[in-house]
């Protein structure tokens, strides 16, 4: 696909030592990662956002931070297109998610979009997630429920969601709490 070619040929034209050191305070420094800022990542998004679903998955494959988050950032322009594909993929991407910053942009930019037409869904797969030994599953669990933080009808069954994660000694799933919590108060 000529399209991942070029991206991934635009990415390390970008990345700097600077950038990746940036990025490594966040993330695992096991993780691979060009070193580029999301500011020259979302340059990329309104031009390969037609390639669809196909390039979506093909970016999401990839062992790059970068490349994931801009696998998410493109889903969320063209999810609308078949919102039932863009939850499938999510859910076939959950296993692949080892960072705060992919999962959080998946979890929201990635679903805002069909986030009311879909409520039910997603709502479902927040509960189902919750449940996870994975901490990662958790997180997107709760970063899913903030796509409702300004939905009043959905206050109650979002507090029912985190009751259930209230005890978790998990890092990043306390910081989701603690995250949804602060923007009720929004």
């Amino acid at each position: 696909m000529k399209e991942l070619i070029e991206i991934r040929k635009y990415l390390k034209e970008k990345s700097s030592s600077k950038a990746r050191e940036s990025f490594q305070r966040f993330v695992s420094k096991s993780e691979k990662c060009y070193g580029v800022y999301l500011a020259e990542i979302n340059k990329l998004v309104p031009k390969y956002a037609s390639c669809g679903f196909k390039l979506v998955e093909k970016l999401w494959k990839s062992y790059y931070i970068e490349e994931k988050i801009l696998a998410a950032k493109i889903l969320g322009k063209i999810c609308k297109k078949d919102p039932n594909k863009t939850l499938k993929l999510i859910e076939s991407f959950l296993n692949d998610i080892s960072n705060w910053a992919v999962c959080d942009t998946l979890a929201t930019q990635g679903i805002r979009a069909i986030a009311k037409i879909k409520k039910k869904e997603i709502f479902e797969l927040s509960k189902k997630l919750i449940k996870s030994k994975n901490p990662w599953k958790r997180r997107f669990a709760i970063v899913l429920l903030l796509n409702f933080k300004k939905d009043i009808s959905s206050r109650k069954e979002i507090e029912k969601i985190l009751k259930q994660a209230e005890n978790d000694e998990e890092y990043y799933v306390k910081k989701a709490i603690d995250w949804i919590k602060r923007s009720f108060k929004d």
